[in-house]
C-alpha cells in the first residue's frame, strides 16, 4: 500500500515537471519544455482549435509553428487546480494556463495524463483549451 508520505513525494515530483516546463518556456526553450512530455509516438496532444497531434516530434513541430519566437511565446504561468494519483505510476492533473504577452493574454485550461517511467513523471496526454 502507498503511504501519504510517498504520495506527497510523487505529487511534488509531478509539480516539478510543470515548474521545469514553465522555466524552459520563459527562457524561450521549446526543446527544454518538451522534456516534460513522453518521447513516444503514443503521446497525444489535443486542443479545441487543432486536430489531435500524435507523437513527440509532431507535438514539438506544432509548438515551434505556433510559437516561432520569444515574442509569441510570452511569459507562461499556470495554476494547478486538481492533481490526483490514480495509481503508483499514473496521475491526472487539471490546471489553468496564461501567456503574458505585450498585445494579449491568452488563457485557458489544461488536463494532463501523466505516467511514471523509470522514476520520472512524463505527460502522456495533454488536452488544452483557450477560454
Amino acid at each position: 500500500p502507498r503511504s501519504i508520505i510517498q504520495d506527497s513525494i510523487e505529487i511534488n515530483k509531478i509539480k516539478k515537471v510543470l515548474i521545469d516546463q514553465r522555466n524552459y518556456w520563459n527562457n524561450g526553450d521549446i526543446n527544454g519544455f518538451m522534456q516534460g512530455y513522453w518521447n513516444s509516438e503514443s503521446l497525444v496532444f489535443t486542443s479545441a482549435n487543432h486536430k489531435p497531434e500524435y507523437g513527440w516530434e509532431n507535438t514539438l513541430k506544432k509548438y515551434k509553428n505556433s510559437y516561432p519566437d520569444r515574442y509569441s511565446m510570452g511569459k507562461f504561468r499556470f495554476e494547478i487546480l486538481d492533481l490526483k494519483l490514480i495509481s503508483e505510476d499514473k496521475a491526472k492533473l487539471k490546471g489553468e494556463w496564461e501567456l503574458i504577452r505585450i498585445k494579449d493574454n491568452p488563457k485557458g485550461l489544461f488536463w494532463l495524463d501523466l505516467e511514471k517511467f523509470d522514476n520520472n513523471w512524463l505527460i502522456t496526454k495533454d488536452s488544452t483549451i483557450s477560454i
